[in-house]
């Protein structure tokens, strides 16, 4: 599997954003908008902070293997594969859901005078900080278990 390049989620994220505008836009010219729910960036901070924890605890028992220490527990491979799916797909979905958020904020923006908007604007700019963490996050823990290039492939 092939790293996760930031140019690739960047353009997912504008991609979604463009979609997400254009579609509420369309939206609220024939009814009102839907309602940004309010669990929505309370799940992405709990991903965030899952991916994150896998990635400082996995760091913590690679460095004590390379370091040869006498209770170092090893990595499982299929737990670090799943760690990597896991990672894949977090960072995937969370610049869809930054993109798709920001759009919908984008278009909010323009009726921030008026009260239920202005609130929904809030939670959708919650959920894309929320979706940037959990891309940070996912992105880091993908770092983590890269598997170093063999010198001998060269």
């Amino acid at each position: 599997m092939k790293p996760t390049r930031p140019l690739v989620l960047l353009a997912l994220a504008l991609g979604a954003g463009g979609i997400a505008y254009a579609g509420i836009d369309l939206w609220d010219s024939r009814g009102t908008p839907p309602v940004v729910p309010i669990l929505a960036p309370i799940v992405l901070l709990c991903l965030a902070a899952v991916a994150l924890a896998t990635a400082l605890s996995l760091r913590s028992r690679l460095k004590a293997q390379r370091e040869r220490r006498p209770n170092a527990r090893a990595v499982d491979p299929l737990v670090a594969a799943r760690a990597v799916v896991f990672a894949k797909a977090g960072s995937l979905v969370g610049a869809l859901v930054v993109g798709l958020y920001g759009g919908y904020a984008l278009y909010l923006s323009h009726f921030l005078e008026v009260t239920e908007r202005s609130a929904q604007a809030q939670r959708c700019a919650f959920a894309v900080g929320a979706g940037v963490l959990l891309v940070g996050g996912c992105l880091f823990l993908e770092r983590i278990l890269r598997v170093p290039e063999d010198p001998e492939d060269k």
